[in-house]
């Protein structure tokens, strides 16, 4: 009998852990609890929550788990080949829309092309017990040009109407962000099925590439929509000049032609910080932050942070929160969790949640007591 409880005993550990409060916060709506969901991840990128309390993780190295509700991981089979170099691997993660009638997700990673790598995106379908992936396609990968491992971009949103928006970073090659016929520091549009939508802004220009939906970035990481259907974006800068754009169809958001940093000598980038045709950003920060994944809060348990901007830091460790008609940092949430900040997303509960590449942890954030 002794022996049985015991076995009973060590299933529960295993099998339900406890998720325990590894430190508190204080902040503008008092304090907060900040949780750790999982943990020993090696290089996470990204997460995305499924139905059942259940989860998916990317590792840029090239594995996709899948978590439990109870904390049981194991490792998705069904990956296509993805080239880990640099910057580069398995990078983003979403869930579709209608994920509860289709299983389908969505993946970013990066190619093996000729001649170097580029950024893809593939859906496929996740068996029922997650540990599977079929019916895989490659459903978009940017035109072969690009060399070296910096500068991937690779966040993924799907909009309302079905419609997924990309970031693709400059890949290092700075005047290609100025180029239509590059994808090379654009954010591009497609639907699920990787077919152009004739709305599209240059789908009908000559010569460029039709998935463009705005161009002028150097390498945004985050992306996300606001609650009233907004595309919002944040990208790194050079030396100083990160920035939070309000993305619009076939705007040019200037790169490498105006900027707010330097480059890593020093010297000025471009023509200065204004130029006529190309957009300003809504918001930047000097000195750089690395600005990775972010979310736009609902508001759901922390109602006067509703509308508000969570961004995470990856050089300052933290995340930084901005507020506003005209967004501007008015908080950074800071603490021993907050280690290279590289995803944040709202839980379905309304809790915060952040992925810390340095922890190699999964947190969530609650109201504190």
């Amino acid at each position: 009998m002794r022996c049985g409880i015991r076995s009973i005993a060590l299933f529960l550990l295993v099998s339900f852990p406890t998720v325990a409060v590894s430190s508190e916060l204080e902040t503008s709506q008092g304090k907060v609890h900040i949780s750790a969901v999982v943990e020993r991840l090696k290089g996470p990128w990204a997460f995305a929550f499924l139905p059942r309390g259940e989860l998916l993780i990317t590792e840029k190295r090239g594995k996709l788990l899948h978590v439990t509700a109870s904390g049981v991981r194991s490792t998705v089979k069904g990956l296509p080949p993805i080239h880990v170099q640099g910057q580069g691997g398995l990078l983003d993660v979403i869930v579709a829309n209608d994920f509860e009638q289709s299983r389908t997700v969505f993946l970013s990673y990066v190619s093996k092309q000729k001649g170097g790598a580029g950024t893809a995106v593939m859906r496929a379908r996740l068996s029922e017990d997650g540990k599977r992936l079929s019916d895989q396609r490659k459903i978009f990968e940017m035109a072969a040009g690009s060399s070296g491992g910096r500068h991937f971009g690779s966040r993924i949103v799907q909009a309302r109407d079905g419609t997924l928006y990309v970031t693709i970073g400059e890949r290092g090659d700075r005047p290609a962000a100025q180029s239509l016929e590059r994808h090379e520091g654009s954010i591009v549009r497609f639907s699920p099925d990787g077919a152009v939508p004739a709305s599209n802004p240059f789908y009908a220009t000559g010569g460029a590439q039709k998935e463009i939906w705005s161009f002028g970035h150097r390498n945004p990481q985050g992306l996300a929509l606001d609650i009233s259907g907004r595309l919002w974006a944040v990208e790194h800068g050079a030396k100083g000049g990160d920035e939070l754009n309000l993305i619009q169809k076939g705007a040019n958001y200037g790169w490498p032609v105006i900027s707010y940093g330097t480059h890593y000598s020093g010297f000025k980038i471009g023509e200065g910080t204004a130029k006529s045709g190309m957009r300003q950003p809504a918001f930047y920060w000097d000195p750089s932050i690395a600005p990775s994944g972010f979310m736009i809060y609902s508001g759901k348990l922390w109602p006067k942070w509703k509308g508000d901007f969570f961004v995470g830091s990856l050089k300052f460790d933290y995340i930084s929160r901005l507020s506003g008609a005209a967004p501007r940092e008015v908080e950074k949430l800071k603490g021993p969790s907050t280690k290279r900040v590289r995803d944040v997303r709202e839980g379905p509960g309304g809790g915060i949640w952040f992925l810390s590449e340095d922890k190699g942890t999964l947190y969530r954030m609650t109201p504190g007591g």
